[in-house]
């Protein structure tokens, strides 16, 4: 394992978010601050509690969930995508690093990213509600197995794009709407019957309801059904990962 070169595009990568901290950073926490302002304090007074949990904390693991996701596959896309814009690429590809190498350079940089964001979230949060974690090893591998995975998603989506529209196409029209719709505000238990098993096909709905659980101990559906959900779609991005690489698909074009 390379692990300068690793370490050579991981630090270029966290060295970027220093440079545009206010929208790397600071933004989504501002984000979340607005959040808590308009559901905790106007939804909240009118919603006092779901599954014996007031509404300002219920919603704090959806809150970090969906920034956690949407940052990942922000900061993953755009890392990949910007050195293939700019030919860059090819000298990453041509140095002595293999495509694992690159990989956990550029999706490490990314989650890393994202885990200090929903860090400082929780932290952000803290401060509007009162929050107890029951699970806090369970919390922390969710919150870094999420981040990894959607980082590998993004890295994905960054080879895949053609244009920097199409950097948001995936997170603006899929990904956001399925994390609204995966019970980041309520219980999907307070659905009807009908569309509660619709939600079941969402798989977002096993990402907030697992990291759910770790803060309160109850979920929508079991914490083991979150994890192995997880590990599918981990699953899945490796091996998209391994089939670019492979085959060289958007990269030696």
């Amino acid at each position: 394992m390379n692990w300068r070169a690793i370490y050579a595009i991981y630090y270029f990568e966290m060295a970027r978010a220093w440079r545009t901290v206010m929208q790397s950073i600071i933004s989504p926490v501002i984000s979340t601050s607005l959040y808590f302002v308009v559901f905790g304090a106007a939804i909240g007074s009118r919603i006092q509690q779901v599954d014996n949990v007031s509404y300002g904390a219920y919603i704090v693991p959806g809150l970090i969930m969906l920034t956690l996701l949407t940052q990942s596959i922000a900061n993953a896309s755009f890392g990949i995508y910007f050195p293939r814009f700019a030919g860059t690429i090819y000298e990453i590809l041509s140095a002595p690093i293999s495509f694992i190498e690159i990989t956990v350079a550029y999706v490490g940089a990314a989650a890393t990213k994202s885990i200090l964001i929903g860090l400082i979230m929780l932290a952000t949060a803290s401060l509007f509600v009162p929050l107890q974690i029951q699970h806090p090893v369970w919390m922390v591998g969710f919150l870094v197995l999420t981040a990894v995975t959607f980082s590998l998603f993004g890295f994905i989506i960054g080879i895949w794009a053609d244009g920097f529209e199409k950097l948001q196409l995936v997170p603006l029209l899929i990904v956001t709407p399925l994390t609204f719709l995966g019970g980041a505000f309520y219980s999907i238990d307070m659905l009807p019957p009908f569309w509660r098993g619709v939600s079941l096909f969402n798989p977002v709905v096993y990402l907030i309801s697992g990291f759910r659980w770790s803060f309160f101990g109850q979920s929508d559906v079991g914490v083991e059904i979150s994890l192995a959900m997880t590990l599918v779609f981990l699953a899945i991005c490796l091996t998209a990962v391994w089939y670019v690489f492979k085959t060289g698909y958007r990269l030696k074009a």
